[in-house]
């Protein structure tokens, strides 16, 4: 009688002096969502993320990265649903990408709201971007860190952009989420939305005229192979990336494997953020002076310039500052106005 009493006791003992770590059902690997690989500074974090994961939890959790959304057939706004569903264990998302599901992530789309860094940084390590952090939160998915894929310039295949009226009838290639329909339409231009895999052969066989992104994916992806032979540096909108967990694996870890698996996001972020703005800056134009190394002919617009873009512009960003919520929108605006 007394013997199976002992034997409970001292396996009960046992579990309590085993480590947290050890008594979570830790999966062997865990799926990691990117768009870009490693040729891009979007899979190079991704890459130190499951690098730092690996070194800070003792590899206990490994990470194994699968870009080009392979994880759901390169539909790119399908991930943050694959997430919440998932599919997908940990993601670092595009803020285009998941504004279909979370429609305050269209702030950052709004048509000239961030004229540079300073105001990109005002709002993702600000109020602003707490907030966004708990909308995201509220859908499920626990948000960890900010990354960056970096400011979208447009280019083309027909002529130096430096008016709205030389977009004029452009065919343009753009991202899944109909503020940039709205955008380029009323610019004139004629907007298609594809993926970024299907975008490279319209580009390639004149179906499309132009496309916009970051430099960086410009430079990356070989977009002036593509017949691209201008590109146009107004900064009308930037995409910031945002380093994500799934709620039941996040929940499976041990409150030490949480905090380490988010001190690497936040670590891998900032890399991440220094690697896409790296030749792009005031200080350092290295980047922009490589692409017209390969023929293109870069075309930097002045404020004036760019005004005039931003006033054809602004009924698309009254419109969708109701849709992202018009309280967002002004402390954003305000945050921006008092940046330092």
């Amino acid at each position: 009688m007394y013997r199976p009493l002992f034997a409970l006791a001292a396996a009960a003992a046992l579990v309590l002096s085993v480590p947290a770590h050890a008594q979570q059902k830790y999966q062997p690997e865990y799926r990691l969502s990117t768009v870009l690989g490693t040729a891009f500074p979007w899979g190079k974090g991704g890459e130190r993320w499951a690098q730092l994961v690996k070194e800070k939890t003792e590899g206990r959790i490994n990470i194994k990265m699968y870009p080009g959304t392979s994880l759901v057939a390169g539909d790119q706004t399908r991930e943050f649903t694959a997430i919440r569903q998932g599919v997908i264990d940990l993601a670092i998302g595009s803020s285009i990408n998941w504004s279909p599901q979370v429609k305050e992530l269209n702030l950052f789309s709004l048509p000239f709201l961030m004229p540079d860094y300073r105001a990109l940084d005002a709002l993702t390590q600000g109020e602003v971007g707490k907030e966004l952090f708990k909308v995201i939160e509220k859908n499920g998915v626990v948000p960890l860190a900010w990354g960056e894929n970096g400011y979208r310039e447009v280019s083309n295949s027909k002529r130096e952009i430096r008016t709205p009226a030389d977009m004029k009838g452009m065919k343009f290639r753009v991202v899944g989420s109909p503020l940039f329909n709205d955008t380029f339409t009323a610019l004139g231009a004629n907007p298609t939305q594809m993926s970024f895999a299907d975008a490279q052969p319209a580009l390639a066989s004149g179906a499309v005229d132009g496309q916009e992104n970051p430099v960086s994916v410009f430079l990356g992806a070989k977009i002036h192979s593509l017949g691209q032979k201008y590109l146009t540096v107004w900064g009308y909108t930037a995409d910031p990336l945002i380093f994500v967990v799934n709620r039941k694996v996040w929940e499976s870890w041990s409150k030490a494997d949480q905090e380490a698996v988010r001190a690497a996001a936040i670590q891998a972020g900032k890399e991440e953020i220094a690697l896409a703005r790296k030749g792009l800056t005031e200080s350092d134009s290295s980047l922009y002076k490589e692409v017209e190394g390969l023929g293109v002919k870069v075309t930097r617009l002045t404020p004036a310039e760019v005004g005039e873009f931003k006033k054809l512009t602004q009924p698309v960003y009254d419109k969708w500052a109701k849709t992202v919520g018009t309280g967002l929108v002004k402390k954003a605006e305000a945050d921006i106005a008092a940046r330092k």
